[in-house]
């Protein structure tokens, strides 16, 4: 069970979550294709990015010690390398899904408590303490991605998100 306080904290989560599906929406697979930055990434490919590196990483492996997860981890999985075969609709769908395991997890797990598992080859010295803080950090990494899509989409066809909170 959350405090009112991490209930909060979960919102804003899912209002940036929000936010990525918000931006997407309407393009087609054609244009969930395009890479139009420099850095040469896709809508595609940062929806399997958000699904893979962040909540599928972060909630299930971090927060929940989920063994699947630890070992893709551990083989060198990168959700950057998107499959060939995976359209946008279903990156989009992917992303969903991994948000929707992950806020299963949260509601299931105090956030005061530790991550039940740190990747310290990845990360050396730096740790994040508790659950909360793993909340914290997705909330930037979730808010700082739905600014690159911002970017992207209206790149692609003009369009531009506004929120007004």
């Amino acid at each position: 069970m959350t405090t009112p306080a991490d209930a909060a904290l979960l919102a804003r989560l899912d209002s940036q979550r929000q936010h990525v599906l918000g931006i997407v929406e309407g393009l087609d697979n054609e244009a969930m294709e395009k890479r139009v930055l420099p850095s040469g990434w896709s809508i595609t490919a940062m929806l399997h990015h958000l699904a893979l590196d962040d909540e599928r990483f972060w909630f299930g492996g971090t927060v929940a010690g989920d063994r699947a997860v630890i070992d893709w981890v551990g083989s060198g999985g990168d959700g950057w390398d998107v499959p060939p075969h995976l359209t946008g609709s279903q990156a989009r769908a992917l992303y969903e899904d991994a948000c929707e395991r992950s806020n299963a997890i949260l509601l299931a797990t105090s956030f005061d408590a530790a991550p039940r598992w740190w990747p310290d080859a990845l990360f050396g010295d730096y740790r994040l303490a508790t659950v909360r803080d793993v909340v914290l950090h997705m909330l930037i990494e979730t808010a700082t991605h739905a600014g690159h899509l911002d970017a992207a989409r209206e790149l692609i066809d003009g369009r531009q998100w506004l929120i007004f909170e």
